[in-house]
């Protein structure tokens, strides 16, 4: 590969990762040809972007941008999928549905601007509330108390109502 088309192929990683909130890197170095092409579907169907990569050119794209992400470093060995997506959880949800005996592994992840490094990180990573998730349960928490006052304003009005009218109708 000549050194135009390495720097061609860096810039597009690096412009993919600005793009993109979260991702993942993925060891799938035991996976054959047809549960490759499964989990790319998958990718697909849940709005994930899949790329396979080689480690030397993702390290270079990861250095070229402002963030330091040298926490990942010591995981890009071995064949490296790496991904993409604007939901943090997705990718972690998706690795947990289809891994079987640790295939497709999870090596490492950047997620809601935080460094998740090793297998043993998955299930934090499922746990992970998306940005729509955390501002619904806000609004729930949010709404509740101003239900109940309305609520209270809205029978005590009724109370207060029943009261007054009764005692306009009281003969003097």
């Amino acid at each position: 590969m000549r050194k135009e088309d390495k720097s061609t192929i860096i810039e597009q990683i690096a412009a993919t990762v600005k793009e993109y909130g979260h991702f993942y890197l993925v060891d799938v170095t035991a996976m054959n040809a047809a549960a490759t092409s499964a989990l790319r579907r998958d990718c697909f169907k849940s709005d994930i972007k899949l790329m396979v990569i080689k480690n030397t050119l993702l390290h270079k794209a990861l250095e070229s941008l402002e963030e330091d992400f040298s926490p990942l470093y010591d995981s890009l060995k071995g064949t490296t999928a790496i991904m993409f997506c604007n939901t943090a959880n997705l990718p972690a949800k998706l690795i947990k549905d289809k891994a079987k005996d640790g295939i497709p592994g999870l090596k490492a992840a950047y997620a809601e601007e935080s460094f998740y490094i090793g297998a043993d990180q998955l299930d934090a990573l499922v746990a992970i509330k998306s940005k729509n998730e955390v501002i619904a349960d806000v609004i729930a928490l949010l709404q509740s108390p101003a239900k109940s006052v309305i609520s209270a304003l809205q029978s005590g009005g009724n109370t207060l109502h029943g009261v007054l009218k009764t005692l306009g109708e009281r003969p003097e």
